[in-house]
Parts: C-alpha cells; structure tokens; sequence
C-alpha cells in the first residue's frame, strides 16, 4: 500500500477544484452538488465549504442514494427533493474508475431541466468503459484494474489516498 495523496495536498486539490468550479458557474443561479452516499458525499461536503468561503455562488447539495454493488438492479434516491431548475448540477464522487457508478448517478436528474450537469472527483483511473468523463479532477492516476484506489475522509485532519 502506497500514499498517493495526502492530508495537504487534497485540501489543495479541494481547494483548485473550487476555484475551477467558481470560474465556470459565474452565471449559474446555483450550484447543487449532488454527492454519492459515503466519500463522494464527504467530498461534496467539502467542496461546498470551500465555494462558499472563496465565492458568493449559492451552493447546495444533495446526497445520491444508490447500492455500489447493485447498481443495475437497485433504485437511485435523492437524499431530499430538490429544486434544480436553471441550475448547475455537479455530480460528485471520490473516485472515478469505469464510470459505471456516475452513469447510474444522473438517473434521478435525467428528466430535470438543469441548466447543465457537470462531474467531479477526487481521483481519476482514467479506466472509461462508460462514456463518462469528470469537468473537475483533484489527481489523475493511471492504475491497473488489479489496483485499488481508498480515499480516506474518516479522519478530519488526517485526509488520505491510498494505491493498493
């Protein structure tokens, strides 16, 4: 097990993302980040801090409710209903391997009239066997599929990744 990130670089990562995201949604009415439940959730989390503290966009977020290992079978759910008319919607998750659990995140917006829908992650494998590709990425890596990537929020000063 090797550290890829740590705790300062991802606040920095963190940090860029936001910028990022500030700059592209200047004349958005609103920014919802719609994080999947467990670390994207947490990245969500702290990508929205981060907005509101450097920018004055009006930011939300929404948790996406959805099972990892069942994906084609089991239900999204939102963690609230919520407005999303003329807004962007970033959708939000640690890691980005094969796509396959972002394809099956934007089901609930699907029908939504956003004003766009863009993605981001912490970490990047670059493994796109979905057509999906982040607007917003903190580290890419280039992994084999063998590998595995943990991101570490657990402890609050103490942010990890890890190539396994």
């Amino acid at each position: 097990m090797s550290e890829v990130l740590n705790h300062e670089q991802i606040k920095k990562k963190i940090t860029r993302m936001a910028y990022e995201i500030y700059e592209r949604n200047l004349g958005s009415k609103a920014v919802v980040l719609a994080g999947i439940s467990g670390m994207g959730m947490t990245l969500a989390d702290l990508l929205a801090k981060e907005l509101q503290a450097i920018s004055p966009l009006k930011v939300e977020e929404v948790e996406v409710i959805l099972d990892k290992s069942n994906l084609a079978e089991a239900e999204v759910k939102l963690s609230k209903n919520i407005d999303l008319q003329g807004k962007t919607l970033l959708i939000v998750d640690d890691v980005l391997n094969t796509g396959k659990t972002l394809a099956y995140a934007m089901k609930p917006f699907l029908d939504k009239e956003l004003y766009k829908m863009e993605v981001a992650v912490l970490v990047n494998r670059s493994h796109g066997l979905f057509p999906i590709r982040p607007d917003y990425t903190g580290y890419e890596l280039s992994t084999t599929f063998n590998e595995h990537i943990r991101v570490d929020f657990s402890t609050e000063n103490n942010y990890s990744v890890h190539l396994h």
